[in-house]
């Protein structure tokens, strides 16, 4: 029996294995923005966080794309691929938002609420995805979580018009529709399915991030 054991484990591919796989490395990729996101959220320099969330979407949506048109990804390839971008999402739409609101709050405790709330949220909103899958094949139960970060950026542009007061309300406001959004019944589509709005969303986020690049000039 042991021998047996040590066989099956000697086949296992090692750990590392997976980082060169193409996909793999746009997850992670995602997941440098992502890190750069927060960073640049704790220090407050708010213009360059909003060009981090917005490329982890982008390089979200590139694994996506460049798996489903690979050949010869194994079985195992393609489960630690959907394992490693659930988990990377959860950082990307969940406590990225969450530390986005937190900071924003000058991390007052009243701010801790909706950043729980948004992190819960996109917690069990991926869980259930990862359960039941597309609804109907083409659309999702709830609204998908990356839709927080390009929605949130969007808001974002509109920070200098009110005081730093009022806007952390906005922004709260917002978290806590986006999270109810994320565990609702409403049907949505699968946005990166469709080559359309690739294109689209390519093009938004040039434009976002040109906006925030001045902005930070």
């Amino acid at each position: 029996m042991s021998s047996g054991n040590t066989v099956s484990q000697e086949l296992q591919p090692t750990i590392l294995s997976y980082v060169k796989d193409l996909p793999n490395l746009c997850s992670l990729a995602g997941m440098v923005c992502t890190l750069l996101a927060i960073y640049f959220c704790i220090l407050g320099v708010y213009y360059a966080a909003m060009i981090g969330m917005i490329w982890a979407v982008a390089f979200d949506w590139a694994d996506g794309l460049i798996a489903r048109r690979m050949k010869g990804r194994t079985a195992n390839d393609q489960t630690f691929g959907v394992q490693l971008d659930s988990l990377i999402d959860i950082v990307s739409y969940g406590v990225t938002p969450a530390i986005l609101l937190l900071s924003y709050g000058k991390f007052e405790p009243l701010f801790l609420a909706g950043a729980f709330i948004i992190l819960a949220a996109s917690a069990i909103r991926l869980s259930y995805f990862n359960t039941f899958g597309l609804s109907g094949s083409s659309k999702y139960t709830g609204l998908a979580v990356d839709s927080n970060n390009i929605i949130l950026v969007f808001i974002f542009l509109f920070e200098s018009f009110f005081s730093a007061g009022i806007f952390s309300f906005i922004l709260y406001a917002s978290v806590l529709g986006l999270a109810f959004l994320n565990v609702s019944q409403i049907k949505t589509p699968k946005l990166n399915g469709n080559p359309v709005n690739v294109y689209i969303f390519a093009f938004y986020t040039l434009v976002i991030t040109g906006i925030y690049g001045w902005k930070l000039l």
